[in-house]
C-alpha cells in the first residue's frame, strides 16, 4: 500500500505527537537509558543486596529475573493499551510506576519486600518499553525510522554504560540503595518533559479488554519462564515438568480464545505480515544467544580470572561505548539498503565474538576480552536499529503498539531462557551453587577449578554462536519474502 493510494494516510499520525520531534525522541531516549540502566546497574550491587537484606544465594538472582520476567509478561499487554488508550499516555504512567517501584526498592527492608517492589519496578518498566518503540514510528515515517531506532540504541548502551560505572561507584563507595534512590529525580523529570512535550490528539475509540486472553497468555509465559529459570538452580523434577507442560498447554489455549474473540488481546493476523514472523524469531534468538554473553563473560572475569565485579564490568564499557556510537550510522544504512542487510551483517559480527570469547583460556590476555566486547557492540547496534525498523515497517499504523509490544516480549522472553542456558551449561563441571556464586560475586576459583570451568564456558559460548546462527538465517530469510514484491515493482 503506498501513500499515492491512502494519501496523506502516515503524516498526520506522526505530526498530532509533538511539534517538536528532536526534543520528543530525547524523552524517548530518556526512558531506555534510565531502564537500561537498572538492568545492568543492579548485577553489580548483587552481593550487597545479598548482605544487606539477608537474602538468600538462591533467591537474589530473583532480584534480576522478576525484573525480567515482569516486562516479559506485561509487554504485549501494555502495548495494546498504548493502542487503546494513546501510547504517550501510557508510557507516562510507566514513568509514574517505574518511579515508585525505584522509591520502594530504595526503602526495602527484607527478601520479600526487594522482590515484590523489584516486580512493580518492572510493570513500570514494561508500560516505558513496550510504547516507547510504537512511539518512535509514530514520531517518524517509515524512510526515516531506521535512523530513529539508531538514536534510540544510544540510549541503551549509554544507560549500560552508566549501569557499569555509576553502579559500581555507588556501591564501592556509598549504599547499594542509592542505585534505586538515582532513578527518582531522572525519572520525575522524564515525567515532565513528556508531559509537556509529547501530546497525542489522534482519535480514541472506545474497546474491550481481553481480560480471559490476557490472563491466560501471563500464565502461560509465567508457567514457561518459571520452569527454565527453575532448571538452572535445580534439577529437572515433577513440578518443574508441570510448569513447563502446563505453560505450553495455555499457550495453545490462548491462541484458541484469541481466534474467538471480537477484540483479541493480540490480532493473530500480525503473524500474517511475511516479514513479522522472522523478525520477531530473529529477536529472540539474539537475545537468548546474547543476553547470555553478559553472564558468561562476567564469570569467566570473576570466578577463573578472580576480579572484583566493578573491574570486570569496566571492561565491557568500550563495547557499549562503541556501539552507541554506532548505532545511528546502522540505522541510517537500514534507511538506505533496508533492514535485512544491516540486521543480518550485525548477526554475523556478533558470531565472531562469540568465537572469540569461546576460545578464552585462563591465561588470555584481558584486552583480548575488551576486543570481543567491542566486535560484539559493533554487531548488536547493527542488528538493533535495523531490526525494529522492519517489525515497525511492516506494521500497520493502528497495530504499532501491538507490534512493539511483541518485539518487547520476544526479546525479553530470549533474554529469560539465556539466562537459564547460560547457567546450565556452564555448571557442567561444577556444582550450580559454586556457579551462581560466581555470577553474583561473591567468591572466586583457583587453580585446576579454574581451568576446567573456562572450559564449561567454552561450551555455552558455542551454544550462544548457535543460537545467534539461527538469528542470522531468519534474519536473511526475509529477503526471500520480499524479493517477489521488490522483481514485481521493477
Amino acid at each position: 500500500m503506498t501513500k499515492t493510494e491512502h494519501p496523506n494516510q502516515e503524516e498526520p499520525y506522526y505530526s498530532k505527537l509533538t511539534t517538536n520531534r528532536t526534543l520528543a525522541m530525547i524523552v524517548v531516549m530518556t526512558g531506555v537509558l534510565i531502564t537500561a540502566i537498572d538492568t545492568t546497574i543492579v548485577v553489580l550491587a548483587l552481593p550487597e543486596i545479598e548482605k544487606g537484606l539477608r537474602v538468600g544465594l538462591a533467591s537474589v538472582i530473583w532480584v534480576i529475573i522478576g525484573y525480567l520476567l515482569t516486562i516479559t509478561l506485561l509487554a504485549t499487554q501494555v502495548g495494546r493499551l498504548g493502542d487503546m488508550f494513546g501510547r504517550i499516555r501510557m508510557y507516562e504512567a510507566g514513568f509514574l510506576i517505574f518511579v515508585l517501584g525505584s522509591l520502594a526498592c530504595a526503602l526495602s527492608w527484607n527478601e520479600p519486600s526487594i522482590l515484590v517492589f523489584r516486580i512493580i519496578q518492572g510493570i513500570g518498566a514494561a508500560f516505558v518499553t513496550a510504547n516507547s518503540g510504537a512511539i518512535i514510528a509514530g514520531l517518524y515515517p517509515p524512510e526515516q525510522r531506521g535512523k530513529a531506532y539508531g538514536y534510540n540504541s544510544i540510549g541503551w548502551s549509554l544507560g549500560a554504560v552508566l549501569g557499569i560505572i555509576v553502579g559500581g561507584i555507588i556501591v564501592t563507595y556509598i549504599s547499594w540503595r542509592w542505585i534505586f534512590w538515582i532513578n527518582v529525580p531522572i525519572g520525575l523529570a522524564a515525567i515532565i518533559l513528556a508531559v509537556r512535550i509529547l501530546h497525542d490528539k489522534t482519535e480514541r475509540q472506545r474497546h474491550r479488554l481481553d481480560i480471559t486472553g490476557m490472563a491466560t497468555l501471563g500464565l502461560s509465559l509465567f508457567g514457561i519462564l518459571w520452569a527454565m529459570t527453575k532448571l538452572a538452580t535445580s534439577s529437572l523434577d515433577t513440578s518443574v515438568l508441570s510448569f513447563l507442560i502446563g505453560g505450553i498447554i495455555l499457550l495453545f489455549i490462548f491462541v484458541f480464545i484469541e481466534k474467538r474473540q471480537d477484540e483479541p488481546m493480540i490480532k493473530l493476523s500480525i503473524f500474517k505480515i511475511p516479514t513479522m514472523v522472522p523478525s520477531l524469531l530473529a529477536a529472540f534468538f539474539q537475545a537468548i544467544a546474547n543476553f547470555a554473553v553478559l553472564f558468561l563473560v562476567l564469570m569467566y572475569l570473576q570466578g577463573p580470572r578472580q576480579l572484583s565485579p566493578i573491574h570486570a564490568s569496566l571492561l565491557l564499557v568500550p563495547g557499549y561505548i562503541i556501539g552507541s556510537v554506532i548505532g545511528p550510522f546502522a540505522g541510517r544504512l537500514a534507511d538506505k539498503v533496508g533492514p535485512i542487510i544491516p540486521a543480518t551483517l550485525g548477526l554475523a559480527i556478533q558470531v565472531i565474538a562469540l568465537f572469540i570469547y569461546a576460545h578464552l583460556q585462563t591465561d588470555t590476555s584481558l584486552w583480548i576480552v575488551v576486543v570481543a566486547s567491542v566486535i560484539n557492540g559493533i554487531g548488536s547496534s547493527c542488528f538493533f536499529p535495523a531490526n525494529s525498523s522492519a517489525v515497525m515497517k511492516a506494521s500497520p499504523p493502528a497495530m504499532f503498539g501491538i507490534s512493539s509490544g511483541m518485539l518487547r516480549t520476544f526479546a525479553n522472553i530470549g533474554m529469560v531462557f539465556s539466562f537459564s542456558v547460560a547457567i546450565l551449561v556452564a555448571s557442567r563441571s561444577i556444582s550450580k551453587h559454586l556457579t551462581f556464586a560466581i555470577f553474583v560475586g561473591t567468591t572466586n576459583l583457583h587453580g585446576h577449578l579454574a581451568g576446567v570451568f573456562t572450559n564449561s564456558l567454552h561450551g555455552a559460548f558455542y551454544v550462544s554462536m548457535g543460537f545467534m546462527l539461527i538469528a542470522a538465517i531468519l534474519s536473511a530469510s526475509r529477503t526471500r519474502l520480499i524479493w517477489p514484491k521488490l522483481k514485481s515493482k521493477t
